[in-house]
């Protein structure tokens, strides 16, 4: 599940604003023991915790959905959602005060504050699809670009990046935590005029004027009255800003990670002089949506969220970057909620959404924003560790990773703990503790009970949760058994640990990260999510100035690895205007790999690190300059889509209709597969002992006369065959059909997933998708 926003996302990062050059790392405010997702009370000071009573307004906040506009005026839109909910209040008066949002311009729908019963009145009226109540979400590179780059060859050098003039002209939208606009990542000199299709503005509030923006950041607005309305106390001035202005960094970091400006010159320790930090996009404009606010560790509304999804349509955005989720679901209709609705409208009109797969890794089916028409993206580490060395005091040498950037702590008494009990002796002492189910101390609560240096044994992982003033230092339980033993077996043993430097190259290998979410999706398991993955881990992005003082949060996750691939999405779609967002992201899954620039297969950090399969990272790592000629399609449309809905959610004829607008619009017939829906995927989650035959159908978007050959790679102990034996494309013929036949081969019993992949390949383009397969001889029973 998710934690806290301050929790959940701490890293390094760099001080870029504006006019400021170069800055020490900053102080972690992580203030629990790594992995404990929380921080340990000080021993000294332990207090019976206070019982918190929830806060429950009387009137919740409802979201009414009603599908597609039935009008091109958005006044006639909003005033027919008066209607509606005048007819159930009784008054206009009523219902005006009761309104908090009209969703009027991409789709129609509203929200309401409204008592359990009204809502209950209302969800029957005949023209309402969908009536939720309004529930929480959370927000879930200079080293980025270079290391994706190790895919290109020589002759790729003017690829992608140039080919596309760096996103010039492209608008990517975020809906985040809002954006400090004055740092020098969203500098526009060199900028070309705003985008002809752009109808959005720059609105004014606390702190943030509307000449805030420029050719750059064209566009930011903010939303806050559906969450307002569900806290027990208003947001105000004193513990965040009202208006675009970004108080905790995220928004930031992901803006400035698609599509920030270049920026020189920069300094880190362990990294050359001069560095270099750019966005995904570099030349693409930014629209900024703040609909997540830094109140009770970082939280956004759906009521607020689908606002700025319906102006981002309006407003006349290409790309959408949210790094937003909820908690995973299992089997309800989650496709209803959080922002599957108005992303579905959002691709509808063109405009890619790009989310991420969520931070409850590494535990399966915990992948969350899992509708076919949105990009899900896994996060990844990059090829660099941050690692300091332990020195035992008979000189054997260990290496760990750490953020500390201090002077070398000399050799120092080192003692165990099993916990937090110990922490009232630690005083002068390098402390060491082993990850076990009790908490354990956060450095914060060392350091003020005077240890001098702490070692956490743990199972290997990419997130680094320590502060960069204090000797902090992960080890695994290898290394950790061994200073154990010398500790064990050593009268006073001391230690001596090393500030960290940057290691970066091919000796580092290239994770999935165990934060990342898995899949399979326990809603609609045949269709697979988590669909790429990109670096998210350990990022070196802008800092913003916090009210405290001059130190500021970072963030690391699957949030972090989103803006990436919608950085990519918009190069993809000014090098290819006419592409849908289906096939654009079948161009980016298509081409994606399963090992690192390098050539090293991907790993996948959990419990046990494993090699990573299609449930960690979808097509695998993402390609950007394979992407961009990927040869084959697997597009899809709206017939796609609700043939999703009626599948997977349950939804009927009338509810199809009233989505898309289109009273024509059915469901399929009940013979239907989900497993047909044109993904770039196959997965089967309950194959018994028939064939099951799945059909997919490929657009050919490189060379007019092109032959296309199967290779299959069977999952283990599966019979895959497809037909036809090849694909001929020409002048008359730009799509194909074929079917691929899977059968359970010499299995009598449940299986786990067994993985596999299809490639079609020309001799010049390898057009790859994962193929997942479980038996199931047994409805309902575990393996």
């Amino acid at each position: 599940m998710f934690l806290p926003l301050r929790l959940l996302f701490v890293t390094i990062a760099f001080a870029f604003l504006a006019n400021v050059t170069s800055a020490g790392p900053p102080e972690a405010d992580f203030i629990g023991g790594p992995g404990q997702g929380g921080g340990a009370p000080d021993p000294a000071r332990v207090e019976e915790p206070p019982v918190v009573v929830p806060f429950v307004p009387k009137s919740p906040v409802y979201i009414i959905y009603l599908g597609a506009t039935k009008h091109d005026d958005p006044k006639l839109v909003a005033q027919s959602h008066l209607e509606i909910l005048k007819s159930v209040l009784g008054s206009e008066e009523a219902a005006k005060s009761s309104m908090i949002y009209n969703y009027q311009y991409g789709f129609s729908g509203f929200a309401a504050k409204l008592k359990p019963a009204e809502a209950q009145k209302l969800k029957n009226h005949p023209e309402v699809i969908t009536l939720v109540i309004n529930r929480k979400l959370v927000m879930q590179t200079t080293r980025t670009w270079d290391y994706l780059g190790l895919f290109s060859t020589p002759a790729s050098s003017k690829g992608l990046l140039q080919g596309s003039n760096m996103g010039s002209g492209a608008i990517i939208g975020v809906i985040d935590s809002g954006i400090w606009s004055e740092s020098g990542v969203f500098d526009d000199n060199g900028y070309g005029p705003t985008p002809k299709q752009w109808k959005g503005q720059c609105v004014s509030g606390d702190q943030f004027k509307a000449e805030d923006c420029n050719k750059k950041l064209i566009g930011a607005k903010y939303y806050m009255d559906g969450l307002n309305a569900d806290l027990a106390t208003s947001i105000n001035s004193s513990t965040e800003h009202i208006s675009p202005r970004d108080h905790n960094g995220h928004g930031t970091q992901v803006s400035s990670t698609v599509a920030g400006s270049f920026l020189s010159n920069l300094t880190f320790p362990g990294l050359s002089a001069g560095s270099i930090m750019r966005g995904a996009a570099p030349k693409a404009h930014i629209a900024m949506y703040k609909a997540c606010w830094d109140v009770q560790g970082g939280m956004c509304s759906v009521a607020d969220v689908w606002k700025a999804f319906d102006e981002a349509i309006n407003d006349g955005v290409d790309v959408l970057s949210v790094s937003i989720g909820g908690l995973s679901k299992v089997r309800s209709l989650d496709v209803e909620v959080d922002i599957a609705i108005p992303a579905l409208h959002a691709v509808n009109k063109g405009i890619t959404v790009v989310s991420p797969a969520g931070n409850g890794g590494p535990r399966g089916t915990t992948v969350i924003n899992i509708s076919p028409w949105i990009i899900t993206v896994a996060a990844t580490t990059l090829d660099r560790s941050l690692s300091a060395f332990i020195t035992l005091d008979n000189n054997q040498t260990f290496m760990g990773q750490s953020m500390y950037t201090g002077p070398e702590l000399g050799f120092t008494d080192v003692m165990f703990s099993e916990d937090q009990s110990s922490v009232a002796t630690v005083k002068g002492k390098v402390v060491m503790y082993f990850e076990k189910e009790k908490p354990m101390p956060g450095p914060e609560i060392l350091q003020r009970n005077g240890a001098v240096g702490v070692i956490y044994v743990r199972t290997p992982s990419s997130r680094l949760e320590c502060p960069a003033n204090f000797p902090c230092i992960y080890i695994d339980i290898d290394i950790g058994s061994k200073i154990y033993f010398h500790m064990e077996t050593t009268s006073s043993p001391k230690v001596k640990i090393s500030p960290f430097k940057a290691v970066i190259g091919e000796s580092v290998a290239s994770t999935v990260g165990g934060s990342s979410s898995r899949g399979p999706s326990s809603f609609s398991p045949a269709i697979l999510k988590p669909d790429i993955a990109a670096p998210g881990l350990n990022l070196l992005t802008p800092r913003i100035p916090t009210d405290e003082d001059t130190s500021e949060f970072a963030y690391s996750g699957t949030s972090m690895a989103t803006p990436v691939i919608a950085g990519i999405v918009a190069l993809l779609k000014i090098s290819h205007p006419t592409w849908s967002p289906a096939a654009i992201k079948s161009a980016i899954v298509t081409t994606a790999r399963s090992t690192d620039p390098y050539g090293e297969p991907l790993t996948a950090e959990g419990t046990t690190p494993k090699i990573a399969d299609a449930f960690d990272y979808g097509g695998g790592l993402v390609d950007m300059e394979k992407a961009t000629n990927p040869g084959l399609v697997y597009d899809m449309d709206m017939n796609d889509y609700v043939h999703y809905l009626c599948s997977a959610a349950l939804y009927t004829d009338k509810r199809v209709s009233a989505l898309t607008g289109n009273v024509t619009t059915k469901c399929p017939s009940s013979s239907s597969s989900i497993l047909d829906i044109n993904v770039p995927s196959i997965t089967i989650p309950d194959l018994k002992g028939n064939v099951k035959v799945i059909t997919r159908t490929v657009t050919n978007v490189g060379p007019v006369d092109s032959v296309y050959k199967p290779v299959i790679k069977a999952p283990l102990g599966f019979d895959v065959k497809v037909s036809p034996e090849e694909l001929v494309f020409n002048k008359g013929t730009s799509k194909a059909a074929f079917t691929v036949s899977v059968s359970s081969g010499s299995y009598k019993v449940n299986t786990g997933f067994f993985f596999g992949s299809l490639t079609w390949s020309d001799g010049l383009h390898n057009v790859t998708i994962p193929v997942s397969v479980r038996t199931s001889f047994i409805d309902n029973f575990y393996l």
